[in-house]
Protein backbone atom coordinates (compact mmCIF):
# COMPACT_ATOMS: atom_id res chain seq x y z
CA UNK A 1 0.00 0.00 0.00
CA UNK A 2 1.46 3.70 -1.36
CA UNK A 3 2.14 5.99 1.69
CA UNK A 4 -0.67 9.06 1.91
CA UNK A 5 0.69 11.96 -0.12
CA UNK A 6 0.36 14.26 3.27
CA UNK A 7 3.08 11.86 4.92
CA UNK A 8 5.54 12.19 2.49
CA UNK A 9 8.66 14.05 4.27
CA UNK A 10 8.75 16.53 0.71
CA UNK A 11 5.38 16.96 1.38
CA UNK A 12 5.40 17.87 4.94
CA UNK A 13 8.66 19.92 3.99
CA UNK A 14 6.75 21.60 1.22
CA UNK A 15 3.43 22.25 3.09
CA UNK A 16 5.56 24.18 5.55
CA UNK A 17 6.65 26.44 3.08
CA UNK A 18 3.30 27.02 1.87
CA UNK A 19 2.00 28.02 5.45
CA UNK A 20 5.26 30.26 6.63
CA UNK A 21 4.87 31.92 3.40
CA UNK A 22 1.48 32.36 3.43
CA UNK A 23 2.28 33.88 6.96
CA UNK A 24 4.47 35.92 6.23
CA UNK A 25 2.81 38.01 3.06
CA UNK A 26 -0.70 37.81 4.68
CA UNK A 27 0.20 38.48 8.08
CA UNK A 28 -2.20 35.46 9.14
CA UNK A 29 -2.73 32.05 9.18
CA UNK A 30 -4.08 29.88 6.61
CA UNK A 31 -4.38 27.03 9.16
CA UNK A 32 -4.05 26.56 12.84
CA UNK A 33 -0.61 26.03 13.39
CA UNK A 34 0.16 23.04 15.48
CA UNK A 35 3.16 20.65 14.11
CA UNK A 36 4.66 19.51 10.76
CA UNK A 37 2.83 16.69 10.09
CA UNK A 38 -0.67 17.74 11.64
CA UNK A 39 -0.74 20.83 9.29
CA UNK A 40 0.32 18.85 6.15
CA UNK A 41 -2.63 16.49 7.15
CA UNK A 42 -4.61 19.52 8.16
CA UNK A 43 -3.82 21.45 4.23
CA UNK A 44 -4.42 17.87 2.35
CA UNK A 45 -8.19 17.67 4.00
CA UNK A 46 -8.99 21.06 3.81
CA UNK A 47 -12.64 21.67 2.22
CA UNK A 48 -10.65 24.99 0.19
CA UNK A 49 -8.19 24.47 -2.53
CA UNK A 50 -4.51 24.81 -1.75
CA UNK A 51 -2.13 24.49 -4.87
CA UNK A 52 1.15 26.05 -5.78
CA UNK A 53 4.16 25.51 -8.53
CA UNK A 54 7.79 25.49 -8.80
CA UNK A 55 10.63 27.67 -10.80
CA UNK A 56 10.29 26.19 -13.86
CA UNK A 57 10.23 28.07 -17.40
CA UNK A 58 7.14 26.78 -17.48
CA UNK A 59 5.89 26.27 -14.04
CA UNK A 60 4.66 22.73 -12.94
CA UNK A 61 2.38 22.25 -9.98
CA UNK A 62 4.24 21.03 -7.22
CA UNK A 63 0.94 20.99 -4.86
CA UNK A 64 -2.40 20.43 -4.76
CA UNK A 65 -4.20 19.17 -1.52
CA UNK A 66 -7.65 16.67 -2.00
CA UNK A 67 -10.47 19.18 -2.95
CA UNK A 68 -7.78 20.28 -5.80
CA UNK A 69 -7.32 16.85 -7.18
CA UNK A 70 -11.34 16.32 -7.44
CA UNK A 71 -11.67 19.68 -8.58
CA UNK A 72 -9.52 19.42 -11.40
CA UNK A 73 -10.14 15.60 -11.76
CA UNK A 74 -6.56 14.18 -11.51
CA UNK A 75 -4.39 11.93 -9.21
CA UNK A 76 -1.67 13.53 -7.86
CA UNK A 77 0.95 11.89 -9.96
CA UNK A 78 -1.24 13.50 -12.88
CA UNK A 79 -0.87 17.04 -10.86
CA UNK A 80 2.36 17.03 -10.35
CA UNK A 81 2.80 16.52 -13.98
CA UNK A 82 0.82 19.21 -15.51
CA UNK A 83 1.80 22.80 -16.10
CA UNK A 84 0.05 25.20 -14.04
CA UNK A 85 -0.65 27.32 -17.15
CA UNK A 86 -2.78 24.22 -18.69
CA UNK A 87 -5.88 24.33 -16.81
CA UNK A 88 -6.20 28.21 -17.54
CA UNK A 89 -8.62 28.91 -20.27
CA UNK A 90 -7.10 30.25 -22.91
CA UNK A 91 -8.93 33.33 -23.20
CA UNK A 92 -7.25 34.32 -19.74
CA UNK A 93 -3.26 33.53 -20.41
CA UNK A 94 -2.12 36.58 -20.51
CA UNK A 95 -4.44 38.06 -17.81
CA UNK A 96 -2.86 34.93 -15.47
CA UNK A 97 1.01 36.02 -16.66
CA UNK A 98 0.19 39.46 -15.18
CA UNK A 99 -1.41 38.45 -12.20
CA UNK A 100 1.71 36.00 -11.62
CA UNK A 101 4.04 39.11 -12.08
CA UNK A 102 2.35 41.45 -9.52
CA UNK A 103 2.24 38.88 -7.20
CA UNK A 104 6.05 38.11 -7.81
CA UNK A 105 6.46 42.46 -7.13
CA UNK A 106 4.15 42.50 -4.60
CA UNK A 107 3.70 39.07 -2.07
CA UNK A 108 0.67 38.64 -2.71
CA UNK A 109 -2.83 39.50 -4.12
CA UNK A 110 -6.47 38.54 -2.85
CA UNK A 111 -8.86 39.19 -5.07
CA UNK A 112 -7.94 37.10 -8.28
CA UNK A 113 -10.52 35.05 -10.20
CA UNK A 114 -10.22 33.21 -13.40
CA UNK A 115 -11.85 30.20 -15.44
CA UNK A 116 -10.17 27.00 -14.97
CA UNK A 117 -10.39 23.69 -16.82
CA UNK A 118 -10.10 20.39 -15.29
CA UNK A 119 -8.52 17.49 -17.14
CA UNK A 120 -12.26 16.41 -18.39
CA UNK A 121 -12.85 20.03 -19.89
CA UNK A 122 -15.00 20.68 -17.18
CA UNK A 123 -14.72 24.90 -17.01
CA UNK A 124 -15.10 26.74 -13.30
CA UNK A 125 -14.99 30.05 -12.65
CA UNK A 126 -12.50 30.34 -9.52
CA UNK A 127 -12.93 33.56 -7.27
CA UNK A 128 -11.44 35.67 -4.13
CA UNK A 129 -8.11 34.01 -4.69
CA UNK A 130 -5.70 34.75 -2.70
CA UNK A 131 -2.01 34.09 -4.73
CA UNK A 132 1.19 34.37 -2.71
CA UNK A 133 5.07 33.75 -3.01
CA UNK A 134 6.63 31.01 -1.49
CA UNK A 135 9.70 31.92 -0.20
CA UNK A 136 12.39 30.40 2.79
CA UNK A 137 13.53 31.97 5.57
CA UNK A 138 16.54 33.67 3.60
CA UNK A 139 13.72 34.93 1.30
CA UNK A 140 14.84 32.76 -1.36
CA UNK A 141 12.23 32.39 -3.91
CA UNK A 142 10.40 28.91 -4.31
CA UNK A 143 7.42 29.23 -6.44
CA UNK A 144 4.32 30.39 -6.06
CA UNK A 145 0.93 29.05 -4.40
CA UNK A 146 -3.05 29.88 -4.22
CA UNK A 147 -6.11 28.99 -2.30
CA UNK A 148 -9.57 29.74 -2.70
CA UNK A 149 -12.66 28.32 -1.10
CA UNK A 150 -15.48 29.46 -4.29
CA UNK A 151 -16.17 28.28 -7.59
CA UNK A 152 -18.67 27.73 -9.80
CA UNK A 153 -19.12 25.17 -12.95
CA UNK A 154 -19.78 27.23 -15.91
Amino acid sequence: MSIEIWKKSEVITWSQLLLNSYSKFLGKELIERTNNIEEAKILWFLPFVVVSHGLEMNPIFNYGNQIALTLWQMNWEEFTQTTSKSPVDFTQIEERDKMLKTVRNRGFIDNYRGIRCSSTGKKFLIENVIVWNIVDTNNQFHGQAATFSKWTFL
